[in-house]
């Protein structure tokens, strides 16, 4: 049974690792970040705005109830499947659901509303090429910014004991974050030994570059920047 660590942070987590339980492997949850709200005026939101945005669904699930109650009605473009339904169950009234591709989500958007405003919901840590897409396009883009994404420390003890000394097979990583801070810890002399063989999973190419170059022969990339491509991936090579 292949041993595949999950480091993304929670809840998707544990979503996560039943999945891959239901699939035949062994999951260990290691999140490398976490993500904390932040606090948000309501009264931030420019009264020219026509539509909401989001490519998290972190933005949603942080922000405050008076930020969402004052956007439900604005019809709202999310960039894939599990942000869809985030934002559907913190009361949008009519969300458009995208295929996980935040630049095509902003090409989407900017052929409807050039020349328009939109509300951005996201995180203090983000691809800015969303934002510059549909500003090149003539968007007014109002970023408002609901969480951030902070990492997570772990001791050497800590790591050994929860990988009971046996190498990992696979990494499953999320994000440009995550990656740096896997390979700032793979390359730990106490714990090197573990991950001279792992393959890394990585969503995007952007991630991809995080990682150090030595480790190219062993990552593997997404056909979409999507969990279901990254489990089909994962699947395929195993």
């Amino acid at each position: 049974m292949l041993r595949v660590l999950v480091t993304r942070p929670e809840p998707g987590a544990s979503r996560t690792a039943r999945q891959l339980r239901e699939t035949g492997f062994q999951p260990i949850l290691l999140p490398l970040t976490e993500t904390v709200a932040l606090p948000v005026d309501a009264g931030v939101v420019p009264d020219a705005a026509v539509a909401v945005a989001i490519t998290s669904a972190n933005a949603v699930r942080h922000a405050p109830e008076e930020l969402i109650a004052t956007l439900a009605a604005l019809p709202c473009h999310a960039v894939g499947k599990r942000t869809a339904e985030a934002a559907r169950k913190a009361g949008f009234l009519s969300v458009s659901e995208g295929s996980g591709d935040a630049e095509a989500l902003a090409d989407s958007i900017a052929a409807a509303l050039s020349d328009k405003a939109i509300v951005y919901l996201c995180g203090r840590v983000r691809f800015q090429g969303f934002e510059q897409r549909l500003k090149t396009a003539g968007v007014g883009v109002h970023a408002v910014e609901t969480y951030d994404t902070l990492q997570v420390g772990y001791s050497d003890e800590t790591i050994v004991a929860l990988l009971s000394s046996q190498p990992v097979d696979a990494v499953l990583l999320y994000s440009a974050k995550a990656a740096a801070a896997m390979q700032v810890l793979a390359r730990r002399p106490a714990l090197q030994g573990l991950f001279e063989r792992t393959r890394f999973f990585v969503l995007s190419t952007r991630i991809a570059a995080a990682l150090d170059d030595t480790a190219n022969e062993r990552i593997r990339i997404a056909a979409q920047p999507d969990e279901e491509a990254l489990l089909a991936l994962l699947r395929s090579a195993s």
